[in-house]
């Protein structure tokens, strides 16, 4: 995908106008058609300017990178996560796991299905935390 059409989808994804988006980088509404069309890019500052306003790195809206951010989690990280995840729920779920509820009572579906989505936002933020942490410099392109 290139520098316009990204542009343009990052735009779009924020219900912005070419005015609207013109305004946000200080040139016209011409200018921005012309950065939408390929025909034309905006300078460094407008640039990070731009990607820190659609919460992007550089890289991304110049189409280096097809991350959004550096930390951005891969399909291993995601698979990584549903197999600790299942982990988790094997031992909170099956009876010779740790009980964590009151009298021996059952886990119901309802409160198996919260307990896992809470669980998998933990984990998956956790990990995105770990990659903006421990990233070194060298590897975080133009989000440094």
């Amino acid at each position: 995908m290139s520098f316009g059409e990204r542009l343009k989808a990052l735009r779009t994804e924020k219900h912005m106008t070419q005015t609207d988006l013109g305004k946000l980088m200080d040139v016209s509404k011409a200018s921005v058609s012309l950065y939408e069309n390929n025909q034309r890019t905006p300078d460094q500052e407008k640039l990070k300017k731009t990607a820190r306003y659609f919460g992007v790195s550089v890289d991304y809206l110049l189409g280096v990178s097809d991350k959004r951010h550096y930390y951005e989690l891969t399909k291993k990280d995601k698979k990584d996560i549903e197999s600790e995840l299942e982990d988790i729920l094997a031992g909170v779920t099956n009876k010779s796991g740790i009980n964590f509820f009151k009298n021996g009572a059952e886990l119901s579906d309802e409160d198996r299905a919260l307990l896992e989505a809470s669980l998998r936002q933990t984990i998956t933020l956790s990990k995105e935390l770990a990659k903006k942490k421990f990233t070194p410099n060298k590897f975080r392109g133009s989000e440094q």
